[in-house]
């Protein structure tokens, strides 16, 4: 597994490189989140031996095993997906990073249970770029408020805004989503919320993300592989 896995994340590190290139961005500009979410700890033991460092997980059990698994390794943890107020110890608890934040109750639990003794929790506010109901996020006409209501939140530090455009193959529509959520970060930061991430772009289309000034891409399926979502 591990030389297998070494050459696909090599491979999406030469992706990564060339699309800064592209964009006239300088090397390093975009930052590579793994997602590992249905891997076992194995997959990023693995991973981690090949240099990855900041991991990407969707569901709060998988985030706490694999927590308790890799504790001896100095992974940067980042929650992803949806979280629900009746579980937001656990990440206030482990990780270090929170991109989906998408209502202020859920802000607002993580600041109340974040750990005196840990750093300040990085959180990003998602925003819902295609306007799909099935998405989550907040609207992009709301994002601004809730970014500003974060942004006052103790033993919270807001970093940016995360999307998930809609799949689809037309570059133009995806370019213009990722186009949106770079707009609301200008404005925000024109109102002195200093917000310097932008989490967009996954496996199919970190290229065209990259170009529109993602800073953090999440590649799962690119350095895994596909998911077995029947473990």
């Amino acid at each position: 597994m591990t030389d297998s896995l070494s050459s696909r994340l090599q491979q999406v590190r030469l992706r990564l490189d060339a699309a800064c290139a592209a964009a006239g961005r300088a090397p390093g500009a975009a930052a590579l989140l793994a997602v590992s979410k249905t891997f076992p700890a194995d997959a990023l033991r693995a991973a981690y031996a090949c240099g990855q460092r900041a991991f990407g997980e969707n569901y709060v059990q998988e985030l706490q095993q694999k927590c308790e698994a890799l504790a001896g390794l100095e992974i940067e943890w980042h929650f992803i997906g949806p979280l629900q107020s009746n579980k937001t110890r656990i990440v206030a608890e482990r990780a270090h990073w929170v991109h989906s934040i998408d209502r202020l109750k859920i802000a607002e639990r993580l600041s109340a249970q974040r750990p005196d003794g840990l750093p300040a929790l990085n959180v990003c506010v998602q925003v819902n770029v295609s306007g799909e109901d099935s998405k989550s996020g907040c609207a992009p006409e709301e994002a601004a408020a809730l970014a500003r209501a974060v942004a006052a939140l103790p033993r919270l530090r807001l970093r940016g805004l995360m999307c998930i455009p809609e799949p689809t193959e037309d570059t133009a529509r995806l370019a213009a989503q990722f186009a949106r959520l770079r707009g609301l970060q200008r404005q925000l930061n024109a109102e002195g919320l200093a917000l310097d991430t932008l989490s967009m772009g996954m496996s199919a289309d970190l290229e065209t993300a990259v170009a529109e000034g993602a800073t953090l891409v999440r590649v799962g399926s690119a350095i895994f592989g596909q998911r077995d979502y029947q473990h």
